[in-house]
């Protein structure tokens, strides 16, 4: 998967449908967010994002991507995201995708850290 795809395919997993996100996310993933549960399964993302208003808008920054062996990419990235409603979120991210096959690309670890506030 080239850097450009790589990208659209992260920035899908914030805006599109709950769907798509269902069908991109590895049932062998493992997720860490800043909210409760904290640490979740793909299915247990899964089932919170089918409840969850989507991203209508996100902007990548401080884009980094490796590829330690054929078939695994790794990216790394600070998001900018906000919701129709005006509600905005900032964190540090980190995703793993494995191939499966020829062009099917699953995630299987993704986190989020939101930066840290000065004195906590």
């Amino acid at each position: 998967m080239d850097d450009d795809r790589v990208w659209a395919f992260e920035e899908s997993l914030w805006t599109a449908d709950a769907e798509h996100y269902a069908e991109s996310i590895d049932d062998e993933c493992v997720m860490v967010v800043p909210a409760p549960p904290f640490v979740m399964t793909g299915e247990q993302a899964i089932e919170s994002v089918q409840s969850t208003p989507r991203w209508s808008s996100v902007r990548f920054s401080d884009q980094q991507i490796m590829r330690p062996q054929e078939g695994l990419i790794v990216v790394g990235y600070t998001v900018e995201a906000a919701k129709e409603d005006d509600e905005r979120y900032v964190a540090h991210c980190t995703s793993t995708y494995r191939r499966l096959e020829h062009e099917v690309w699953k995630v299987v670890q993704h986190q989020q850290t939101p930066p840290l506030k000065a004195g906590g």
